[in-house]
């Protein structure tokens, strides 16, 4: 009988745009797949040296680390505002902020929405996992109606603590934002998406179209009590009937660019 001949074909390898460390996050947190994501869409489309990442306050304050590129680290909710100034006195750079919900929604509402507000030709991934994940669990401004937290154990009440702020609503009504989508990572169909969605982010900061945004549905199994497969049927049961998935702004320019490249 002969002998059956193996032939070894390469399926995966890490990023470029990556470095080595191991990352800090929990196991089943989704960080670690929005980290993949953005490197391999800058080594895709060859802008690692031309690229300017901004870490934030929170559960990514060590970014930096991770990501294998140039790298500023701001204030709490400040790294729009750090952006604008990178981009600006270095327009020929991609810019990119890595925030999650609390540093965008909340403390950096200000600096978002001006960001947005301007045109800043700056792309911002968003992180939104419904909760505070570093500092313990507390109530985020995105944390789900009757979810329970740390600050809110008996759940989050309407009448106490207001409504969730969905932040692609808003910042999709402003008139310098060009691209705004929401995207989840909760399986393998909507990580591509959220992938695709990366790609044209920076597309349009490429082409200097305007503010560009990706929000995208994460999940916190340490917080939220869960474990990690339980955590990914919470993101699709719950948030994503709270923060609806698609594409809430999309400038006119960009539309054509996704019809040429679909040629």
């Amino acid at each position: 009988m002969a002998e059956k001949e193996w032939i070894e074909t390469l399926i995966y390898t890490k990023s470029g745009s990556l470095t080595e460390l191991g990352t800090h996050y929990c196991p089943g947190c989704t960080h670690g797949i929005s980290h993949r994501l953005i490197a391999e869409v800058i080594d895709e489309m060859g802008i690692r040296e031309d690229t300017i990442g901004i870490a934030p306050v929170g559960c990514a304050v060590f970014a930096y680390d991770y990501f294998n590129m140039d790298f500023a680290e701001a204030a709490h909710g400040r790294a729009p505002a750090m952006a604008t100034g990178l981009k600006r006195v270095n327009p020929d750079k991609i810019v990119f902020t890595y925030q999650g919900d609390g540093d965008l929604a909340s403390i950096g509402a200000a600096e978002i929405m001006h960001a947005a507000g301007r045109g800043e030709n700056i792309t911002v991934i968003f992180i939104n996992n419904a909760i505070y994940g570093m500092t313990g669990g507390q109530m985020a401004p995105t944390t789900l109606p009757g979810q329970r937290t740390t600050s809110t154990p008996l759940g989050r009440d309407i009448e106490v603590h207001g409504f969730p702020l969905r932040m692609c609503e808003i910042l999709s009504q402003l008139d310098g934002s060009a691209y705004v989508v929401r995207r989840s990572l909760h399986n393998v169909a909507n990580i591509r998406r959220a992938k695709k969605a990366i790609r044209q982010a920076f597309e349009v900061q490429r082409q200097g179209l305007g503010f560009s945004m990706v929000e995208l549905l994460s999940s916190c199994p340490t917080n939220w009590g869960m474990s990690a497969d339980e955590a990914l049927t919470w993101i699709e049961e719950h948030m994503v009937e709270a923060y609806p998935l698609g594409d809430y702004k999309v400038s006119p320019s960009i539309a054509v660019t996704k019809k040429d490249e679909g040629r």
